[in-house]
C-alpha cells in the first residue's frame, strides 16, 4: 500500500505513530518552533526503520552549520543507508544530499535537494532543507527561484501556502525585489500570524530600505506572535536592534540584547553569530559594552580549530578581535589556512572570501586600520559565497568605512558612505559616515 506524508509526498514506510511524528515535528520546523528534533526523535523510537524520520533528522543537523552536529548529522545517514534499499526515489534524493553535505560537498547537497523538489515538488521539507542551504551557500537568486519552481503545483487554500509565500518573500527581498517581498510576507502572515520567517522576510524589507520607524512598529505590535516559544526570535529581536542602532538609541540596543539576543550563555552557533554581529557594531561605534563580549568569546573558545564554516569563523575572529584575544584568533585563522588547501566547499569559500575577510577583522582588531581596508575592499563583491543576508553582510561594509576614517581614507570613506547613502537616503549612520568623511575626521565623533 502506498504511503504518503500530508502534503502528497511518497514515503516507502512508517507506521501510523511514526508519521503523525513526523508532521508533527514538520509543523514545528515550519514555524521555528520548539522542538522538532524531541518529536522526531519520539517518532523514530516508535518506528526506528522509519526512512523519512531519519531524513528529516539529518536535515535538522544538515542546516545547524555547526561541526558539532557532525557525529549526528552522520549517525542518521547511517541509517538512511541501511534502509536505502527499500527507499523510493525522493527518499534517495533525501539520502544523496544528506549524505552531500556528511562528506564536505555543500553544493552536491543542494543540488540533490534541488533535483528531489523538481521531481516532486509536493516534497515540503526538501523545500525548507534547500532553502536554508540556499542561505547558507548565499545563493539569494535560489532563494527567490526555488520556490518559484514550485509554487504552481500548491493551491492558496493549503496549509502550507502561507509558509512557502513567506519563504518566497525572503527571496524576492533578498534579490532586491522590496515591494513584492513585502506583499508575499504580508500575504504569508494573513493566513498564519505567527510564521517567524515571514514577519523574518518583511523585517528585511524594513532593514534594506531604511524604514526604521516602519520596521519597529511591525515588529513590537507581532512579538506577540513570533516570539514566545520560537527557537528563531533570537534573530527578530536582533533585526529590531538593528532598527534601535539606526535610531541612535543605545540604551534600547544592550536591553534587547541582554533580554533577547543573548540572554544567556549558548553554544548554538547561529544564535552566536547575532550576538558578535550585533556586538561588532557596537565596537565598531565606540560604544562601551561592558564585559559582554567575554561570554561570546568564551563560547567561542571549543571551536577555534573547527574550520567548519567560514561564516561562523568571521563571528569567532571579531569576538577574539573584540577581546584582545590574539592567540585564538591566530589559531581560527591558521586553522583557516590548512583548511583553505582541501578542495571540499568550505576550503573553496575559506580560499575566495573567508580568509580574506578574517584577516581584514583580525587587523582591525589590531588597530591596522589601512590593512582592514585592503583587505576587504576587493572582497566585499563577492562576500555572498559565505553565506548570510545582505542585512548580516552588511557588517562588512560598517567595518570598511569605519577602518577607511580611522586611517584617514576619507576619498573611500565619502564613496562607501554615499553608496550607503543611495539605499537609504535618511540613516542617521550613513549621514554620520558621510560627515565624518567629509570633515577629514578620522577619530570616532564624540
Amino acid at each position: 500500500m502506498s504511503i504518503h506524508d500530508q502534503r502528497g509526498a511518497p514515503m516507502s514506510n512508517g507506521n501510523a505513530a511514526a508519521t503523525e511524528g513526523l508532521e508533527k515535528a514538520f509543523a514545528l520546523f515550519q514555524g521555528y518552533f520548539n522542538d522538532p528534533l524531541a518529536e522526531i526523535d519520539t517518532a523514530l523510537a516508535a518506528d526506528p526503520g522509519f526512512f523519512m524520520g531519519h531524513a528529516f533528522r539529518a536535515g535538522l543537523f544538515l542546516i545547524s552549520s555547526e561541526k558539532a552536529a557532525v557525529p549526528e548529522l552522520a549517525a542518521s545517514v547511517a541509517q538512511m543507508e541501511r534502509l536505502a534499499p527499500r527507499a523510493n526515489e525522493r527518499e534517495r534524493g533525501h539520502l544523496a544530499a544528506a549524505r552531500s553535505w556528511l562528506d564536505g560537498d555543500f553544493h552536491g547537497a543542494i543540488r540533490h535537494y534541488g533535483e528531489t523538489i523538481a521531481n516532486c515538488p509536493r516534497d515540503a521539507i526538501a523545500l525548507q532543507f534547500a532553502h536554508q542551504v540556499d542561505f547558507l551557500l548565499g545563493q539569494s537568486r535560489m532563494l527567490r527561484d526555488r520556490i518559484a519552481q514550485i509554487l504552481p503545483h500548491w493551491t492558496r487554500d493549503e496549509p502550507t501556502w502561507g509558509y512557502l509565500k513567506g519563504m518566497h518573500a525572503f527571496g524576492l527581498e533578498e534579490m532586491g525585489h522590496y515591494d513584492e517581498a513585502w506583499d508575499a510576507g504580508s500575504e504569508a502572515l494573513a493566513i498564519n500570524p505567527r510564521d517567524a520567517w515571514a514577519v523574518h522576510a518583511c523585517a528585511h524589507v524594513c532593514e534594506m530600505t531604511g524604514r526604521t520607524d516602519q520596521g519597529i512598529a511591525f515588529l513590537e505590535s507581532r512579538s506577540d506572535d513570533w516570539a514566545p516559544g520560537n527557537g528563531f526570535a533570537f534573530h527578530n529581536w536582533w533585526h529590531l536592534a538593528l532598527y534601535h542602532f539606526e535610531r541612535g538609541d543605545i540604551a534600547r540596543v544592550l536591553e534587547l540584547y541582554d533580554t533577547a539576543v543573548h540572554p544567556e550563555p549558548t553554544e548554538v552557533a547561529m544564535a552566536l553569530v547575532d550576538a558578535a554581529a550585533l556586538l561588532w557594531r557596537l565596537h565598531l561605534a565606540g560604544h562601551d559594552v561592558g564585559n559582554r563580549w567575554q561570554a561570546v568569546a568564551d563560547a567561542y573558545e571549543p571551536m577555534v580549530e573547527d574550520g567548519y564554516y567560514a561564516f561562523n569563523d568571521m563571528h569567532a575572529v571579531m569576538a577574539f578581535a573584540a577581546t584582545g584575544r590574539e592567540v585564538s584568533m591566530r589559531r581560527v585563522l591558521a586553522t583557516m589556512e590548512r583548511r583553505a588547501l582541501d578542495d571540499d566547499a568550505n576550503a573553496v569559500i575559506t580560499r575566495r572570501v573567508g580568509l580574506p575577510i578574517c584577516r581584514a577583522m583580525a587587523a582591525f582588531g589590531r588597530g591596522d586600520f589601512a590593512r582592514t581596508v585592503e583587505l576587504l575592499e576587493p572582497v566585499r563583491l563577492s562576500a555572498h559565497q559565505f553565506g548570510g543576508s545582505h542585512a548580516q553582510r552588511d557588517i562588512l561594509d560598517w567595518t570598511l568605512i569605519e577602518a577607511a576614517l580611522r586611517s584617514g581614507q576619507n576619498g573611500w570613506a565619502r564613496a562607501f558612505a554615499n553608496e550607503r547613502l543611495a539605499r537609504k537616503p535618511q540613516s542617521p549612520l550613513a549621514l554620520g559616515f558621510l560627515a565624518r568623511a567629509t570633515q577629514g575626521k578620522a577619530a570616532l565623533a564624540a
